[in-house]
């Protein structure tokens, strides 16, 4: 698997790069490492574990449990529940770690690895680092120091959990959902019986689909991945809005009445402007990414909201809240993060917070999100060129130019490599798509021949 941690935790195919033996020894070595950092100092440790429905889920979970409470840590197994759920039940518990299962919005097959540290927020990565050398000692044939007797953790399930984290999100809620009929499209997921009892006791009349995990369908053709069957049937139940979630529900994007798509920055737009108003929006901020887009950042000027932009990923959106103190931060694909109420993307609340300013407003989804304009944007991957050189190249950085002042400022370019593949990211905005298109394909052609 090459490095093990990613951006976004361990993932890969259950059984075959992620397998039990590396779920236990990971588990093995995180406990280590916090003892050794002083986390467990003056006390008996304690770990939140909990998964999302894949079939895989119920052995890696074994596996971590097992790992764990070798170790020492006594575990609290809080079940299927949302990512997001087991970082706030990792905060409010006080727990020392705690342990997602879930490959998010990936297909099936694959299955992951995330760790929380105290408090609900994600490990630093110098921790991650030591995670993995250490485990790599031992797998090589180190010896464990192991507790036996009283010293070994014990195990509990943990049955409170669900009541415990919809209390939490019906509570920050601003005002109630009475009057607003609701579809929210599961994805099969880990969120399949938390969203739906959230806005039911928030007050919207709810209907439900992608809500009946049997193990594999996760994300199969639903989902905040596949938006085709909520826009079907928000049109079909004449519902206010859709809300569609991954398979581990730490992202939101929304349907509008129509049944059109509202994406992630737009959904951003819209919290920013109510939290604004409330006197929510810290320093008058919201934090994106580079690929936020360009209507988004139009519409947040024209606003009087300032724009802090960072690479993509929602690790590095959350490093820039923590770091400069603002409250609300996100990605186009939906990952939305409320820091008052979350330490980490959460599309349940996510979806509540947008439900409650259209309840609140008496305006529907569509004119809310209207406040920003999204401008067609084209993306192109280019494949097997060298991609430590598109920020080098001189060829590559004269056609950049061109593509720039053809657009003018109705427009903009970003080239950037990917970071888990050998190909290079092009991507363009227009007001017009067939320009957008058509630069696009110029600046791709560029990067094949000065790269490749």
């Amino acid at each position: 698997m090459g490095r093990l941690f990613g951006t976004d935790g361990v993932r890969g195919v259950a059984n075959a790069d992620l397998t039990a033996e590396l779920a236990l020894g990971l588990s093995v070595a995180a406990a280590h490492v916090l003892a050794e950092a002083g986390t467990f100092a003056g006390h008996r440790p304690t770990a939140v574990v909990g998964r999302d429905p894949r079939a895989s889920g119920e052995f890696l979970e074994a596996a971590v449990v097992a790992g764990l409470a070798s170790a020492g840590v006594d575990v609290l197994r809080v079940g299927v529940l949302p990512t997001p759920a087991v970082a706030h039940l990792t905060g409010v518990l006080d727990a020392d770690l705690g342990v997602m299962l879930s490959a998010s919005h990936n297909a099936m097959p694959d299955n992951g690895i995330k760790f929380f540290a105290r408090g609900g927020h994600k490990l630093a990565d110098e921790l991650e680092d030591r995670i993995e050398t250490v485990y790599e000692q031992h797998r090589t044939g180190e010896p464990w120091d192991r507790p036996t007797g009283a010293g070994v953790g014990r195990v509990t399930e943990y049955t409170e959990g669900f009541d415990r984290y919809v209390a939490h999100l019906v509570g920050v809620l601003p005002n109630r959902l009475d009057g607003l009929k609701v579809v929210l499209d599961e994805a099969h997921g880990a969120a399949a019986r938390v969203s739906p009892a959230a806005f039911a006791r928030a007050g919207a009349e709810v209907v439900t689909i992608g809500a009946d995990p049997d193990g594999l369908n996760i994300n199969d053709g639903c989902g905040s991945t596949h938006l085709e069957l909520l826009r079907a049937a928000v049109v079909e139940h004449g519902a206010d809005l859709g809300i569609a979630h991954d398979g581990d529900a730490d992202r939101c994007l929304a349907v509008d009445a129509a049944g059109e798509e509202v994406d992630g920055d737009q959904i951003l737009a819209v919290l920013a402007l109510a939290m604004r108003e409330a006197g929510q929006l810290r320093k008058d901020t919201v934090v994106g990414t580079v690929m936020s887009n360009l209507g988004f950042k139009l519409a947040m000027e024209r606003e009087g909201i300032r724009l802090v932009q960072t690479a993509v990923g929602d690790r590095y959106v959350l490093e820039s809240m923590k770091a400069e103190g603002f409250a609300l931060g996100g990605e186009q694909s939906g990952h939305v993060i409320v820091l008052d109420h979350a330490t980490t993307g959460d599309g349940t609340l996510t979806g509540l917070m947008l439900a409650a300013r259209v309840a609140a407003t008496g305006r529907s989804l569509a004119e809310l999100a209207g406040v920003m304009q999204r401008l067609p944007q084209v993306l192109i991957n280019v494949p097997d060129v060298d991609k430590t050189r598109v920020n080098t190249s001189a060829e590559l950085a004269a056609a950049v130019v061109e593509a720039e002042n053809e657009l003018g400022g109705s427009g903009r370019v970003l080239l950037r490599e990917s970071g888990t593949e050998p190909l290079v990211r092009v991507m363009v905005e227009a007001a017009d798509i067939e320009q957008a298109r058509a630069v696009a394909g110029r600046l791709a052609d560029v990067v094949k021949s000065a790269l490749g």
